[in-house]
């Protein structure tokens, strides 16, 4: 049971009634007896909450950056007609909308209402009861009960990225020679004679398609297919540090997706892996261009950063025994000196040898908005911290470097579309 607005405020006015005529002090039972009764008369005469059949319908899982639908569906399998409030209850995180709604199922009839979810953060989102007050026709007292209605949404990982899809697909067809342009990668798969133009390799010419054709011929080359992509994800410490208004492993996760699918549609095979101080292998061995990003989603939507250090020497063996086949490595961390230097930089020369290696880093956008800034002595101070912040990027890039490894170190905002172009470049280059 559970009493309304309205009856307080009969109950306030009847206040009023009891002060300016007390008929000798009987006047507070004639109030207090009318709002009891007018009470009992609501709570018989309510639809009953118990006579309800309530379930949910939707999404069940949707990415971050998206808005989710759950439906409610309301059966009134009682005599009565049901009208009142109805609240769903979802975690605070989920930024769900309505909470509360006004429902009114007559008997034998059904409703239903959307509930929209607007996630704040990756996480299962998992909605509890349905409480249920109807009202009676004074509206002075109201039945209330509660429905269990399990519901689980999986919030994904948000793609802001899938806007560059269609430009780096674009690059990918040209790379095939899908396209009109017909512009050739330097492949090892030969692909067609044509004839030869100002700044094509004098090496490609076919000088036996030349003498026949009594012109210079050059030969085309078609990128490599069918190669394997391994993405590792780095889930350690420093894959929590906030860039921006996110966590960095949010960004990794952007590009990773990025990369993943434009590597699916290449006709690549694409392995994910996280690790920090153990590995996780998520996806293996994903060729299908269809439901690589579901998989990846899928695999991505449990990661979180874990408060370890990463071990840059177990990872390296992970890698070196479980990927056998010539590979393109790239691995999501950030360049900062200590864990590079200390962990990985050593054991690194041992995959170069026979993988592609590829570090990608998140750039902090306010640490390049702070070089420069001499306004007063903290700036100043902020300054000097970024430009030996910097210093030591370019330190440890440079080391990278020297190893024959591919260095991507971009804001978030161009960090997605800089890792998916430097993997287009090694396969026009052929290095994959």
């Amino acid at each position: 049971m559970a009493l309304t607005r309205r009856a307080a405020i009969v109950a306030l006015a009847g206040v009023f009634v009891v002060f300016f005529a007390p008929l000798g002090g009987c006047m507070i039972y004639v109030v207090e007896g009318a709002l009891l009764v007018g009470i009992v008369v609501d709570l018989l005469l309510a639809g009953s909450v118990r006579a309800l059949e309530v379930s949910r319908c939707g999404d069940a899982a949707r990415r971050l950056d998206e808005v989710s639908e759950v439906g409610l569906v309301v059966v009134n399998k009682g005599g009565r007609r049901v009208r009142g409030v109805l609240r769903d209850a979802w975690p605070p995180s989920a930024n769900a909308s309505p909470a509360r709604r006004p429902i009114d199922v007559p008997a034998g009839e059904r409703r239903r209402w959307v509930t929209t979810i607007r996630p704040l953060r990756r996480t299962e989102l998992r909605a509890d009861r349905i409480t249920v007050r109807s009202v009676g026709p004074l509206g002075l007292a109201a039945r209330q009960g509660s429905h269990d209605v399990p519901w689980s949404l999986r919030v994904l990982p948000a793609f802001p990225s899938h806007r560059y899809l269609p430009e780096k697909l674009a690059k990918l067809r040209i790379l095939d020679g899908r396209t009109a342009a017909r512009i050739r990668g330097q492949g090892t798969e030969f692909d067609s004679l044509r004839d030869y133009v100002e700044g094509d390799d004098a090496r490609s010419i076919d000088w036996r398609a030349t003498a026949r054709r009594s012109a210079v011929v050059v030969r085309t080359w078609r990128p490599e297919r069918d190669r394997r992509i391994v993405l590792v994800l780095d889930t350690g410490r420093t894959s929590a540090a906030r860039v921006g208004s996110a966590p960095r492993l949010d960004a990794s996760l952007d590009a990773a997706l990025l990369l993943g699918t434009l590597a699916s549609r290449a006709g690549d095979k694409l392995d994910l892996m996280a690790f920090d101080d153990r590995p996780r292998f998520l996806v293996k061995g994903s060729e299908h261009e269809n439901d690589a990003l579901a998989r990846l989603l899928r695999a991505m939507a449990g990661l979180h950063p874990r408060l370890v250090e990463t071990d840059g020497r177990r990872l390296v063996a992970e890698v070196l025994q479980r990927v056998r086949q010539r590979a393109l490595i790239v691995l999501f961390t950030t360049l900062d000196e200590a864990a590079i230097t200390q962990g990985l930089l050593p054991v690194l020369p041992s995959l170069t040898r026979k993988h592609v290696v590829m570090v990608a880093s998140v750039a902090d956008p306010q640490v390049l908005a702070m070089v420069g800034s001499h306004d007063d002595a903290r700036t100043t101070y902020d300054a000097a911290a970024a430009e030996r912040a910097l210093a030591q990027h370019r330190r440890v890039t440079g080391l990278l470097r020297r190893l024959d490894v591919d260095v991507v170190d971009a804001a978030p905002a161009d960090f997605a579309s800089k890792v998916s172009d430097t993997y287009l470049e090694m396969k026009a280059a052929g290095r994959l």
